[in-house]
């Protein structure tokens, strides 16, 4: 991630929606405010059957390789601290069939967020060695799967 001080243009719904409807543009910890953002808009898409909200999760996931892709571009850094749609398609799928509930909501974002942070093997070498649109939005994808994968196994347990 980069701290360069690029700003996105805020009338290109490109760059808005890169930029998580703004929440990327948070000073401090942009991926932290994104997932927020993420969180705000799971609850109503967390009513979809399974099979809508898969559908919506692979829309959001492939539109989202082009607009963090073209944001990118546009401002000229790879990886733009700000660009967060990746956060939100990974938070989303953090919470693939998750337990409905506060509380399951804030143990996908802590999850979600340590992954993130974290990058474990092989979340560090995809940052390093992917590039692009697909290389900003596998990361966090893969950090989603991860936190999913724990996530499904402590609501199995309690």
């Amino acid at each position: 991630m980069s701290n360069i001080k690029v700003k996105p243009n805020w009338r290109n719904p490109v760059h808005v929606l890169a930029f998580g409807l703004g929440s990327g543009a948070a000073p401090k910890a942009p991926g932290t405010f994104g997932t927020l953002a993420a969180v705000a808009l799971y609850v109503p898409l967390s009513y979809l059957s399974l099979d809508l909200y898969l559908l919506m999760l692979l829309v959001s996931a492939v539109v989202g390789v082009y607009l963090c892709g073209k944001t990118a571009e546009d401002l000229g850094v790879h990886d733009h601290g700000g660009i967060v749609w990746d956060e939100f398609v990974g938070f989303w799928i953090t919470m693939i069939a998750a337990p409905a509930g506060w509380v399951w909501m804030l143990v996908g974002f802590v999850l979600f967020r340590i992954f993130d942070i974290a990058k474990p093997w092989p979340i560090n070498w995809i940052d390093k060695k992917v590039a692009g649109g697909f290389g900003i939005m596998l990361d966090d994808v893969i950090a989603g799967v991860m936190a999913a994968a724990v996530l499904q196994c402590l609501a199995w347990y309690f």
